[in-house]
């Protein structure tokens, strides 16, 4: 199965050029914007926020290293890990608050009823961690450069605006050491100057924070090479889907053509033919009635098998369980089920599983000599697995417009992928992993 699930679920995003907010145009634009006044804390807070953390992740990376040999270690360099990404989720929810940037949650699924040295194995094998610890580390000089143009843009601002202040204080404003604003008209002069460097202020700030903001977006948030190979993945498998609905609707009209249109129409001619002989003989016409009523019986079961390979009522009242035990009793060799699920899971995968089953079934007693079989679904992760498990012959191979290229079409539609295992001699497993969210 191709690992397209998010199962994180992992959703696609638009361009951070895109998504990071630059404000209205036009300095009293970017002066009312509110979002220019929620990035400047952050921006100020920026280098105290930089040296906490290459202090804490510097410290702790040096002693749980130098006490790798003595275990200690071990556990100081996994809590060292569990600390860097919780900064990092703080982060992200502060981006999201200054700059209006919502990053989502990157991390791989998280394996359920693991012991602590899984999870340690599962953060380590996540690349959203290192990413993580790549960018708490360039908040420090990322911090540097952001003080210093706020510190410099800021002061010149305040500066140039209140240089008549300066001047009624009894001493002129010093620019440096050769250039000192110590008349009134040099003041006045300097006023203006201080209304353009707000302006540029202003755009700094947003700068910055659209600079801050695609950075934390690219090391905080999934990997955008991968979000794109499963967008064409996800169009890959819905256009199969799309080819595997049409199928089943041609598919639908050549059973109801051949077989219960067929029936019906020789119901009618048979009646018809009973209707003209009631009068003259009697004994045959019965026979054509007797007749007639054989082909509805058999119509009427073409069309409860056609209704049941369309969705089966035992699925949508009593869930996958019943269904597959009524499949499993119906079947011509022993079936085990087990369905272990805890809740029921969305309809559109019960109804994948079911059909999955449904034809492993079929392919097991027509083709491969198999005296027993097994049926197993679960739930891993955010995963619905089906397993069909046979001792016949083996040798199954998928062939394209087959039952199992069928199959692996149908689990397409949802993301999911059909694997089978069955060399020669047997036995066959049939595996299909459907992800949702429940």
């Amino acid at each position: 199965m191709a690992a397209d699930m998010a199962m994180g679920t992992r959703t696609a995003q638009a361009p951070l050029r895109d998504r990071v907010p630059l404000g209205p145009k036009g300095p009293i634009g970017l002066l009312v914007d509110p979002a220019t006044w929620r990035a400047l804390p952050y921006l100020v807070m920026g280098l105290g926020f930089g040296t906490l953390w290459f202090l804490v992740v510097s410290v702790g990376l040096s002693v749980s290293l130098s006490l790798i040999f003595f275990w200690v270690g071990v556990p100081l360099a996994a809590l060292t890990m569990v600390v860097w990404r919780g900064a990092a989720m703080w982060h992200r929810r502060l981006i999201r608050l200054a700059f209006g940037v919502d990053i989502p949650r990157p991390y791989l699924p998280k394996p359920q009823d693991a012991g602590l040295i899984r999870r340690i194995t599962w953060m380590l094998a996540d690349p959203a961690t290192w990413r993580d610890l790549a960018y708490l580390l360039l908040l420090l000089p990322l911090g540097v450069v952001e003080t210093v143009v706020m510190i410099v843009l800021w002061v010149c601002t305040f500066g140039f605006l209140t240089a008549p202040l300066f001047l009624l204080a009894g001493e002129g404003l010093s620019i440096t050491a050769s250039l000192v604003l110590d008349t009134w008209t040099e003041a006045f002069l300097a006023v203006p100057v201080g209304v353009l460097l707000f302006g540029l202020t202003l755009y700094g700030v947003r700068g910055l924070a659209w600079l801050h903001a695609t950075l934390g977006g690219a090391l905080l948030g999934p990997d955008q090479r991968e979000l794109a190979e499963r967008a064409a993945r996800l169009q890959a498998s819905r256009a199969r889907g799309v080819d595997a609905a049409e199928a089943e609707r041609r598919r639908i009209e050549r059973d109801l053509h051949d077989g219960a249109q067929q029936r019906l129409l020789s119901v009618a001619m048979d009646l018809g033919r009973a209707q003209e002989k009631m009068g003259d003989d009697p004994g045959a016409a019965w026979e054509l009635v007797a007749q007639a009523h054989l082909s509805t019986k058999a119509a009427i079961a073409e069309l409860r098998d056609l209704a049941r390979g369309i969705y089966p009522a035992i699925l949508t009242d009593r869930g996958l369980d019943a269904a597959l035990s009524a499949l499993a009793a119906r079947s011509a060799i022993h079936v085990d089920v087990s369905v272990d699920l805890g809740e029921r899971p969305p309809a559109a995968v019960e109804s994948i599983a079911y059909f999955t089953v449904a034809e492993s079934l079929a392919n097991i007693t027509k083709h491969s000599a198999a005296t027993e079989a097994s049926i197993r679904v679960s739930r891993e992760l955010d995963r619905v697995v089906v397993e069909v498990f046979d001792n016949g012959l083996g040798g199954a191979v998928t062939t394209p417009g087959g039952g199992l290229a069928g199959l692996a079409d149908r689990a397409a539609t949802i993301d999911g992928i059909l694997s089978i295992d069955s060399p020669a001699g047997g036995p066959t497993l049939l595996r299909a992993v459907l992800p949702c969210e429940w």
